[in-house]
């Protein structure tokens, strides 16, 4: 099993920052596929970004050039720079067992953590 804790959300004006952060706690030692994931009100969850246990990052096109997926073996990451309003959304923290990442679908991850918001306003 692997417990998935998120912090970091908050409000911020168009253009501005935040950094997200995913403290995953597990039962048994093993490689994890992490992945960062948002859902806004009356929109479907959409996979954002991954990155697997040897460091390879994938993004999503939405985000590509303005969010940063990083890891240092406690927490994983998520940087956020020039947020715009359409960011706005409750974004969460997704693993599953591996050494690489098997795609960025919901299903391809079986651990979730419970949410952190994220509103940027204009």
């Amino acid at each position: 099993q692997v417990q998935l804790v998120e912090s970091g959300g908050g409000s911020v004006q168009a253009g501005g920052s935040l950094r997200l952060s995913c403290a995953d706690f597990r039962s048994t030692y093993g490689r994890l596929c992490m992945g960062w994931f948002r859902q806004a009100p009356g929109k479907e969850r959409e996979g954002i970004a991954t990155l697997d246990s040897v460091g390879t990052a994938t993004y999503a096109d939405s985000v590509k050039g303005r969010f940063t997926i990083s890891s240092d073996n406690a927490k994983t990451y998520l940087q956020m720079n020039s947020l715009q309003p359409d960011d706005t959304a409750m974004y969460y923290c997704a693993a599953n067992w591996g050494r690489y990442c098997l795609g960025m679908r919901r299903n391809d991850f079986p651990f979730w953590g419970q949410g952190t918001q994220v509103t940027v306003s204009s």
